[in-house]
């Protein structure tokens, strides 16, 4: 929630939404979903479907949002804050989740971002960003080679606690395990308090808080600030409400130690939690290098002495604790981006879940269930199922341990195979199925192909592409087949053969004639079943997204427009009787006055919520009436300054021809029809400066001036274009005096070089008998 959010959820909380980010990807009748929506004082319904729906006000009526079209609109915002701040496009992003996540939640965040034009190169685990912002600055990480630093970090935020052991080489990190309370935060913390004051206001006021939501909100909100304030001081911290309910003021107190008392469930809770990350991640304490604490429920004074008590170290301090997780999502976003040059840093993820497959048994009604990735697994990861069968088939997959998980909702969809077919014989295809924890940690069946045998041939000892390569992914055999099938049965055992001899590395290819084996990769679609959108729902969500950005727009030129009236109103009734009280006569004044009082009472009237043009023609109408006053006092202000730069110009050129009278050599050459034309000019305009500045001068502030300054200024002009460029007149240069004819002869000594050059590069031209020339008999 931002703040300008923040300071209307009282008084406009059925619009104010905040804390939908735990509806993601959840059904309305989700156990999780219905706990949290009692907290919530928004409208939530279901739809026919049963999914999410958050009901706001939105143009005059009631529209329902998805909770996923709500996270677009968040989006939406923080894209236009970080376009202004960066005046630059933003496209790219990468958006933290908590590590508890499912797979329905993250596909339901990728949705959001997705309507609001964002490109989201990864979402990444909050732990996992805390990491990458600690470890990618750290000089001092072991090589690869060496020992591993393991570092605890503790993620204590509003809603959730999450905790991670992640172990950092140069230029790499790889979390190793998490754990995690989804219903652990701080809003848990002031909810105690909150139950406290209500029975307390209960009994000392008789006051029912439960029964109002404003009251309940306000309460909440009181509380917060009281936690923080008992986390940096023993002493006791006042609670004073005034005007809470049925118009009396409450008053209360609680001391640090009281509240640690009534916290001590939660404290076991979030002891239990980040004891269970050492087994984990198969660590011991003495594997610990430090424990970083992350999210502000830490600054608890009793959260850190109960991580000492863990860990057996005091908890650093070194990251900002609000800011972190934004910082790694920022780096990871620059290294994954092809704009930015970053220092090469390895991520290496785990997955918090154990995900499993199950699929209808070849020729059997018994389901087959095989666990794909298990817990902590590294992602992001693909494998290889092969499977034999003869028609299309579907896999399942879902979540192995449904205790462990944060919904529900067990299951993560399904996938269909499609266009599978027998081979020429009548014998089950063999199909390889790649499945794929990817990026964002969603779960995915990326591809499917057939092998298909074709006719075999006879080699002259030629080794043939075989299908006995080991894939070089993990790959596994899913044998689906029984012995109540004995044709699938050979197929099995002949696959297995072909894999135990691609795999040893000493056998010797045989060199005589022989059948070999050709087969052919075949590409099948594979249809996924998965709780997200598609590609109709998701543009059509993005249309509406578009519309509503549209809307803002257009309500912001709106609002803008309002407060242009308003900020006029207060403007000008301020002038009235300030700047502008000798511009304007006093009938005219409080005739006008008057005029402001009743558009200003109109605002806050009828004119709440009027169209833009009608604030355009309000403002329009009060400029008719105080444009004349705004002009008057303009030109008073800037017409001296006007009148004394043409009286400048005006001495000037009469200096001129004060010079001029007087023969001065510096004007000796301006003609006397330059010199009348100039004083014709002088003349005429200090007529015209004299009998303006003089009718002025007779006329009272409040009346429109008889002369503008861009009058003055056009007079100006006038006379400088006439007069400047015959006073600025340069003098001619004097004539230049041939030279004597002996200083001729002198000067073409330096050039007979030239001449002789001349001579020796042309054959006719005869050189000259030294005698002739007079120079060398001065010599």
């Amino acid at each position: 929630m931002g703040n300008s959010s923040k300071n209307q959820s009282v008084s406009n909380f059925r619009n104010t939404l905040f804390n939908f980010r735990c509806l993601l990807g959840r059904k309305f009748n989700d156990p999780q979903a219905q706990e949290e929506i009692k907290h919530l004082p928004y409208t939530v319904r279901s739809d026919n479907k049963g999914n999410v729906l958050i009901e706001v006000s939105y143009m005059n009526d009631v529209y329902p949002f998805t909770p996923e079209q709500i996270s677009a609109m968040l989006l939406t915002k923080l894209k236009k804050t970080a376009e202004v701040a960066l005046s630059a496009k933003v496209v790219d992003c990468v958006v933290s989740v908590p590590c508890y996540f499912t797979d329905s939640e993250r596909r339901a965040l990728l949705d959001a971002t997705g309507m609001c034009g964002l490109n989201c190169l990864r979402l990444l685990n909050d732990t996992t960003a805390a990491s990458l912002a600690y470890g990618i600055y750290k000089q001092d990480l072991p090589d690869e080679k060496q020992k591993s630093r393991n570092v605890v970090f503790v993620n204590m935020g509003y809603s959730s606690l999450q905790v991670c052991v992640t172990a950092f080489n140069k230029g790499k990190l790889k979390v190793l395990a998490v754990a995690f309370d989804s219903h652990l935060g701080g809003r848990d913390f002031d909810q105690v308090l909150v139950e406290y004051f209500i029975e307390d206001f209960k009994q000392r006021y008789k006051l029912d808080v439960r029964s109002k939501v404003k009251p309940l909100i306000r309460l909440k909100s009181e509380c917060e600030k009281m936690k923080k304030l008992m986390s940096a001081t023993t002493q006791p911290v006042q609670l004073n409400i005034e005007c809470f309910m049925e118009d009396k003021d409450v008053t209360g107190k609680l001391v640090r130690e009281v509240f640690e008392d009534m916290c001590q469930p939660l404290f076991k809770r979030a002891e239990e939690t980040m004891r269970s990350i050492l087994p984990l991640s198969k660590l011991h304490l003495d594997d610990i290098h430090s424990v970083e604490v992350v999210g502000g429920v830490t600054r608890i004074p009793a959260i850190k002495s109960l991580i000492k008590k863990i860990f057996g170290v005091e908890p650093s301090t070194t990251l900002n604790a609000d800011e972190v997780i934004a910082r790694g999502c920022a780096l990871q976003c620059a290294i994954l981006s092809p704009t930015f040059r970053v220092r090469d840093f390895s991520i290496v993820d785990c997955q918090p879940y154990a995900v499993s497959m199950k699929w209808l048994g070849g020729g059997t009604s018994e389901d087959n269930v095989l666990e794909v990735f298990p817990k902590f697994h590294v992602f992001p990861f693909t494998k290889m199922m092969t499977f034999y069968r003869k028609e299309s088939f579907q896999l399942e997959a879902f979540y192995s341990q449904q205790e462990t998980i944060s919904t529900c909702q067990p299951t993560i969809g399904s996938f269909k195979v499609q266009n599978v077919t027998p081979q020429a014989t009548g014998e089950s295809s063999k199909i390889k199925v790649h499945v794929k924890i990817n990026i964002h940690g969603i779960f995915s069946v990326p591809s499917a192909s057939m092998v298909e045998k074709l006719d075999s041939a006879d080699s002259s000892g030629e080794p043939m592409d075989l299908d006995e390569k080991k894939e070089e992914e993990d790959d596994m055999e899913a044998q689906t087949n029984t012995s109540k099938n004995p044709e699938q049965t050979d197929s099995s055992e002949s696959a297995m053969q072909t894999d135990d001899g691609g795999k040893q590395s000493g056998d010797k290819k045989e060199q005589t004639n022989k059948k070999v084996k050709k087969v052919k990769m075949i590409d099948l679609p594979v249809e996924s079943i998965v709780p997200q959108l598609n590609k109709t729902q998701l543009h059509a969500c993005v249309e509406k997204e578009n519309q509503m950005i549209m809307q803002d727009k257009l309500e912001k030129d709106r609002v803008d427009a309002k407060n242009a009236v308003e900020e006029y109103v207060y403007e000008m009734r301020d002038r009235l009787y300030g700047a502008f009280e000798q511009f304007v006569e006093e009938s005219h004044r409080s005739e006008f006055s008057k005029m402001l009082d009743d558009v200003e009472n109109w605002l806050y009237d009828e004119g709440e919520d009027q169209l833009k043009q009608v604030y355009i023609d309000k403002l329009a109408h009060l400029q008719k009436y105080s444009n004349p006053i705004c002009k008057r006092y303009q030109e008073a202000v800037e017409r001296p300054a006007a009148f004394q730069s043409l009286g400048s110009v005006l001495q000037q050129i009469r200096k001129f021809l004060d010079l001029y009278a007087k023969k001065d050599e510096q004007y000796s050459h301006i003609s006397d029809q330059d010199v009348n034309t100039v004083t014709k000019a002088l003349k005429e305009k200090s007529e015209w400066f004299e009998k303006s500045q003089n009718q002025q001068n007779q006329r009272s502030l409040f009346e429109d001036p008889i002369v503008t300054c861009s009058e003055i200024n056009s007079q100006q002009q006038s006379l400088e274009s006439t007069c400047m460029p015959i006073i600025n007149k340069p003098k001619p240069e004097p004539k230049k005096e041939p030279p004597p004819p002996e200083s001729q002869e002198k000067n073409s000594v330096p050039n007979e070089p030239t001449t002789q050059q001349q001579s020796q590069t042309d054959p006719s031209s005869k050189p000259k008998p030294e005698e002739s020339d007079p120079t060398m008999e001065v010599d």
